[in-house]
């Protein structure tokens, strides 16, 4: 042993970067979808299914390449984010298969193994090539101009059970919406971001709200014309209410000031109040949401809402077990909108509340992630990708649960979707980047001694 002196500086800590954390906790993701996959087949005809191990190992392989990205490219990331997505990610695939069985003729899942895998791939592109969440900025105006253009184009396009929010060329068919989120998530926080201080600080006080000067203001209230005009143009109550909610949020979190919540609340009731009494597709959903067993006084039969209640009820507690349920009565919908109804039926509130859990984690993670970083974009960036997910599970989830109206929106990574699935990955990504420069060590720590490069053996 060497003996040490007063003057000799303390050693620098070795920040822990939990990459071997992650990759236990994606081993117990891919082992509890393979679980619930293996017990659909013995629910459904008594034997294990014979693709079992070549699903295990697909999902597997995605999630191993998916580690080793994020392990030699964002060594510092949050070790949660990815095994959340990936455990999401393979319960949706083990619904979705578990409806094909009583769907023969309309198989989805594999066409959403194959999305997950392109979700993955670009999952690991952008953490591979975006070195730094901040180069983002650089483009904010190109990142709205090309989001608005995606939200506007499926106007051109017939409508699809009532909603213009699908692009069909031949076969393909996606929905742009899903992607001018995270392109509109850009903007709104490069230009709070830059705007923040005038939003506070200047214009006029009206009672206890300050607003701020028409050059700042403008921008704020054409976003709010714009999501009522793609509730009008598309009847989109679930992207209208995504856009707007999301600005809100990220003006509150720029500004710290309540008054914006209260303005967003007012301006969106007022939208959604206007359209949902005057367009007959969302005034129709709004009577679904206020009588939801209409149809079945009528002598018509429960409408797709009634038959969600009565999945959820029929799951109780613990539920009925994989396999075991009947909420495929739902209709043409189970396997997007309402997959959440088969969860609650299948896997009962014990299994609904867990899947909540794994929402609200990966959104704290996010905001955690934020609130760590120095430079406002990058704050404003993790917050409004968190937002996003969590407007989109309160949104989906309130809907088929009869809380809200329904707005046909895809819950993240469980419902069929293709669009719906890539575009959550990237939002993983860009998560795992920005957590990534928030647990990373400063330069300046690394200068004084603090802690020690980023480079060395990991835990």
């Amino acid at each position: 042993m060497t003996a040490t002196t007063a003057d000799d500086p303390p050693p620098a800590l070795r920040l822990p970067k939990r990459r071997g954390v992650e990759l236990s906790l994606l081993v117990c993701a891919v082992l509890i979808s393979v679980y619930g996959y293996v017990e659909v087949g013995l629910a459904r005809s008594g034997a294990v299914p014979q693709d079992a191990v070549r699903y295990g190992a697909g999902l597997g392989v995605l999630a191993l390449l998916a580690h080793l990205a994020v392990r030699l490219r964002a060594p510092y990331a949050d070790p949660l984010l990815l095994p959340i997505a990936v455990l999401l990610n393979g319960l949706g695939l083990v619904l979705i298969y578990r409806l094909d069985l009583e769907t023969p003729a309309d198989r989805a899942a594999p066409a959403q193994l194959v999305w997950s895998t392109l979700g993955v791939a670009l999952f690991i592109a952008a953490v591979v090539l975006l070195r730094d969440h901040r180069i983002l900025q650089r483009y904010a105006y190109l990142s709205v101009a090309t989001g608005l253009v995606l939200m506007l184009a499926p106007i051109l396009f017939p409508a699809v059970n009532g909603a213009k929010i699908w692009i069909r060329i031949g076969g393909l068919s996606f929905q742009p919406g899903e992607f001018a989120k995270i392109l509109l998530a850009v903007f709104f926080a490069a230009y709070l971001a830059a705007n923040r201080n005038a939003l506070a600080y200047t214009g006029r006080r009206i009672w206890r709200l300050q607003l701020p000067t028409g050059r700042v203001l403008g921008p704020i209230v054409a976003i709010w014309l714009l999501s009522v005009g793609v509730l009008v143009l598309e009847r989109d109550l679930g992207t209208s209410l995504l856009f707007f909610g999301l600005f809100v949020i990220m003006l509150y979190v720029a500004t710290g000031r309540t008054g914006w919540i209260a303005v967003g609340l007012v301006l969106a009731a007022a939208g959604a109040f206007a359209v949902g009494s005057l367009e007959p597709h969302v005034n129709g959903r709004v009577e679904d949401w206020l009588n939801p067993f209409a149809t079945i006084e009528a002598g018509q039969g429960p409408s797709q809402l009634a038959q969600s209640l009565f999945s959820f009820a029929a799951g109780g507690m613990l539920g009925a077990g994989l396999g075991l349920g009947h909420s495929v009565l739902i209709g043409f919908a189970a396997k997007s909108d309402f997959i959440l109804a088969t969860a609650g039926e299948e896997l009962g509130l014990v299994g609904l509340t867990a899947i909540f859990l794994l929402y609200a984690l990966m959104a704290a993670r996010g905001y955690r992630a934020g609130l760590a970083l120095r430079d406002p974009f990058g704050r404003l960036l993790a917050v409004g990708l968190a937002s996003i997910l969590s407007l989109q599970v309160f949104v989906i989830a309130g809907g088929v649960m009869g809380l809200i109206p329904l707005t046909g929106m895809a819950m993240p990574f469980l419902a069929q979707g293709g669009s719906s699935v890539v575009t959550n990955w990237i939002i993983v990504a860009l998560l795992i980047r920005v957590s990534d420069s928030a647990r990373a060590p400063h330069p300046e720590q690394v200068e004084a001694g603090v802690v020690a490069p980023a480079v060395g053996v990991e835990r």
